[in-house]
């Protein structure tokens, strides 16, 4: 196996576990009505690989993406980074709500909220304006973005933000899936 396949395999492995873990524990959270400590520990399993996901695709179809991608990649990581940091605050800090996390960390989380948007989109830009990656799973997850962005904006229920994720998520896992596949011949 060459060593591109085994970075196809690894990220498509990747692209799909850890955001089918994350609506898991999006699922768990609403279901408790709050965080629980496995909830979270999930959580922080499944946030580990994601500052890499879109990094490891841009790495595949790096001749067929722009700099933006890229851009928006490590965007789009570094936010995740901090979200993987703010699951072990929760933990710590025994945080029973996004609610209230999002209360004792404020801008700071907000700031990075609107990183990941800009660099998911950036990313978005990119790859839809390629032949790389399906451009189902592209839209879905430029689509899971835009609607984090709105319910962000309007007055809406925390819960509602998981609609977001889990469209957000579903393009991610579509990604994973094509690399798996063998790209975008499959996916096209």
């Amino acid at each position: 196996m060459t060593e591109s396949n085994t970075l196809r395999r690894v990220v498509g492995a990747a692209a799909i576990a850890a955001p089918l873990l994350h609506c898991i524990t999006d699922a768990m959270e609403w279901y408790h009505g709050g965080f629980s400590p496995l909830q979270l520990w999930l959580n922080y399993i499944a946030f580990l690989p994601m500052p890499w996901l879109l990094l490891g695709i841009y790495a595949v179809y790096a001749a067929e993406l722009t700099l933006s991608a890229l851009v928006g990649a490590l965007l789009y990581g570094a936010a995740f980074t901090y979200f993987a940091y703010t699951t072990l605050f929760a933990l710590q800090s025994q945080v029973l709500n996004y609610e209230a996390l999002w209360q004792q960390l404020g801008w700071i989380y907000t700031l990075h909220g609107a990183a990941m948007v800009v660099g998911g989109l950036l990313f978005v830009w990119s790859a839809i304006r390629s032949t790389a990656l399906p451009r189902y799973a592209v839209l879905l997850f430029g689509t899971g973005l835009l609607v984090n962005l709105v319910l962000a904006l309007v007055p809406a229920p925390d819960i509602l933000q998981t609609v977001g994720t889990a469209i957000r998520n579903a393009g991610i896992v579509g990604m994973g899936y094509a690399l798996l596949s063998g790209g975008r011949a499959r996916a096209a």
